[in-house]
């Protein structure tokens, strides 16, 4: 018998499978070749959720301008829960500043590559009425580009007659891995109180 002949019958070609052959009303049916690997598990791990939840909530595709300025607003309203200065966290993330350059996120050109230096800023006096604000609404908004929104919205803080006025500048980026998502270009607060103010 040939070498050929003898892989074409049914036992041999057993031989070759990763499986067993499958009898089905006599005939031989040939198993999957390849079997998922045992090490990789076919479920989350249990504090999975719990470790999504630490995570500092960012960016979602889905959001629109509008919506990005409302998450970043709430989470600046409950800035301390579930720990201190989530809220800034959150900001940071939507943040759309290269963080190896300078950037004019709130007006004048800070170096904000270091989150501390980002959270420093919403403590100062002209920014920390964001935090833990008890009241705000939007003065108006406007596209100035198709993927340019600008918004001015009145916040009133949680200290007395502590009131101010921000403008969210969101731009939503094309191309790269941030394709699509609505970022925070710069958040002013109305008038000039930090241009001379802060130095980095």
């Amino acid at each position: 018998m040939s070498f050929c002949s003898s892989i074409a019958t049914p036992q041999s070609l057993s031989l070759l499978s990763k499986t067993k052959p499958i009898i089905n009303g006599g005939d031989y049916k040939l198993g999957s070749r390849f079997r998922a690997s045992a090490d990789v598990p076919d479920f989350l791990s249990a504090d999975w959720l719990e470790s999504r939840r630490k995570k500092p909530f960012g960016p979602r595709l889905n959001f629109s301008a509008e919506e990005a300025v409302k998450c970043q607003l709430d989470a600046l309203k409950y800035n301390d829960q579930p720990r201190q200065d989530y809220g800034i966290e959150v900001m940071y993330r939507f943040a759309g500043f290269d963080p190896f350059e300078r950037s004019t996120y709130f007006g004048p050109f800070f170096d904000l590559g270091q989150f501390e230096r980002f959270r420093r800023i919403f403590h100062h006096s002209t920014y920390r009425v964001l935090l833990g604000h008890k009241e705000r609404k939007i003065l108006s908004s406007l596209f100035v580009e198709e993927n340019r929104f600008k918004q001015r919205i009145w916040i009133r803080g949680n200290r007395p007659e502590e009131e101010e006025i921000f403008q969210f500048t969101m731009v939503q980026r094309v191309g790269g891995s941030w394709d699509g998502y609505w970022l925070t270009e710069s958040l002013l607060h109305d008038g000039d109180a930090l241009a001379g103010g802060l130095a980095y």
